[in-house]
């Protein structure tokens, strides 16, 4: 089935029927059935430009889940591309697609600029979908709804193709129709071109709950919005979360009506979720684990499981904190050694998943799924004896010190546990003598001093010799993305003129 019919389905939900805004994104408010109308006339604007592709260039809020439902009834993609990039960047990701209508906020036009494809502001586009008669194409479910670009934090970007089946099926999958209660409202501020961003404004629509956006994340206006629009439930990236547990520890608020805080894109530390447990007790906390190309989650550690591992003194259940929980039931998931063995419990590998939702094709690449339709993710990971997964970072991030693989994140963990580190990532640099070198890049605690030797000492207590960092450097931050993922090749990069001890 093709995306377009989750919003004919929702408008026969209860929040559609009650009127109240479905859509809230700055002074904007949008009905189920105003959202209907106005992708009806913007399914028509896309088809009378001719493209075989729609690209968008901005920050989203509202305008992302009209161009996603204007895209499908148009039988037309859509790409939402990353504003952050150069003009340079911008323009090579949409010289890949075909035929394309950009679409792009004011703020951004001058950095697309003349690239000989049909431009339009996103305020013409508006005002375009109010005067325009509806395309009368209907999407085949097996054609790309959604294009993304993979954040290419280790090489360029792909391409991501991303069906129609692909994204009902995880919807329709995972989330019960027109299951809100009413009032219930989510506030969403990951951005359009990310995978969550585009599960979220599907998901809660079919959920018949009210999406509330915050295009250009502030700790304190997300807390603002959180009590000024009575928000239950909330999606965060890590740098997200941090900034939002930093204030709350300086705010008197506890975001009473609050219910569910969901958190992924990358890893979190340990200390980090462990303090945002206790700041909002009446939370249930959710970690997300999933890819782009997986049409978004794949496995969940839910609020239960927060708690039962916060409070465990059995170090089986404590550790499962640390975990992205189960796969959900209609994922399937195997870890496989180098020569395609399925490994047992605890037993680390590469993890491959799959499912109706898995895509795992891209653009001028094809498919990356095997014979039987499983997907490799690149990702290290094991499963332990009850099933929870574990993800211990990507396959390209392995150290190779004299010969030996090592996981950054294995002594990751164990760093960011240190009172005088607040975060931390681990890479390789180039040795003359061991191939390779642990260097750890320490963001110290707020008033804090690490010294060096005392934290090389504290992870050789806890892990073996070979996992000591060989170099220490210290940085006010890490560098990453819009999603919270360390930018790995960046800090390699500047190892070059680091100030290391």
């Amino acid at each position: 089935m093709s995306i377009s019919l989750l919003l004919e389905m929702a408008q026969g939900s209860a929040l559609a029927i009650r009127g109240n805004a479905a859509v809230v994104s700055g002074e904007r408010r949008w009905s189920v059935e105003d959202l209907s109308t106005l992708a009806d006339g913007g399914s028509g604007v896309i088809a009378a430009s001719g493209a075989s592709h729609v690209a968008y260039v901005g920050a989203g809020g509202s305008v992302l889940p009209l161009l996603l439902f204007a895209s499908a009834r148009a039988a037309v993609p859509l790409t939402p591309l990353n504003y952050r990039l150069s003009g340079d960047g911008l323009r090579t990701l949409i010289a890949r697609l075909p035929e394309p209508l950009v679409i792009a906020d004011d703020e951004y036009l001058d950095a697309v600029g003349d690239i000989g494809k049909r431009i339009i502001s996103t305020a013409q586009f508006l005002t375009e979908t109010r005067t325009t008669e509806p395309a009368s194409a209907f999407a085949d479910p097996d054609t790309a709804a959604v294009v993304l670009f993979t954040s290419g934090t280790t090489s360029a970007p792909k391409a991501v193709e991303l069906t129609h089946t692909n994204l009902t099926s995880y919807i329709m999958g995972t989330v019960e129709f027109d299951s809100a209660q009413p009032g219930d409202a989510a506030l969403i501020c990951v951005p359009p071109y990310h995978i969550a961003g585009v599960s979220a404004a599907l998901s809660n629509l079919y959920a018949g709950r009210k999406m509330v956006y915050l295009t250009a994340f502030d700790a304190d206006e997300w807390i603002r919005l959180v009590d000024a629009e009575a928000i239950t439930s909330a999606t965060v990236v890590p740098t997200m979360l941090d900034r939002i547990v930093g204030a709350l520890e300086h705010s008197a608020t506890r975001l009473p009506t609050l219910r569910t805080l969901a958190y992924g894109g990358s890893k979190v530390a340990l200390p980090l979720v462990r303090k945002a447990l206790e700041l909002l007790p009446q939370v249930g906390f959710v970690n997300a684990y999933g890819l782009t190309e997986t049409s978004s989650t794949i496995a969940v550690l839910g609020p239960e499981d927060h708690r039962a591992a916060f409070g465990s003194d059995d170090p089986a259940v404590a550790r499962r904190l640390g975990s992205v929980g189960q796969p959900i039931p209609s994922i399937e998931v195997q870890i496989r050694a180098e020569d395609g063995t399925v490994l047992g419990s605890d037993e680390p590998g590469e993890l491959y998943v799959r499912g109706e939702q898995v895509s795992g094709r891209y653009t001028g690449i094809g498919s990356a799924l095997d014979a039987d339709g499983w997907f490799p993710t690149r990702d290290i990971a094991y499963l332990d004896a009850d099933g929870y997964l574990f993800i211990g970072g990507r396959s390209d991030d392995t150290i190779i010190r004299g010969g030996e693989n090592i996981a950054p994140a294995e002594i990751e963990d164990v760093l960011v546990e240190h009172p005088h580190v607040r975060d931390c990532a681990v890479v390789g640099a180039e040795d003359a003598q061991w191939g390779q070198i642990i260097v750890a890049v320490v963001v110290p605690a707020p008033g804090a001093s690490p010294d060096v030797e005392d934290l090389r000492s504290f992870v050789r207590a806890q892990l073996r010799g070979s996992r000591t960092p060989d170099e220490v450097v210290f940085r006010t931050e890490l560098p990453t993305n819009a999603t919270g993922k360390v930018l790995r090749r960046e800090l390699v990069e500047q190892l070059s003129g680091k100030e290391s001890a």
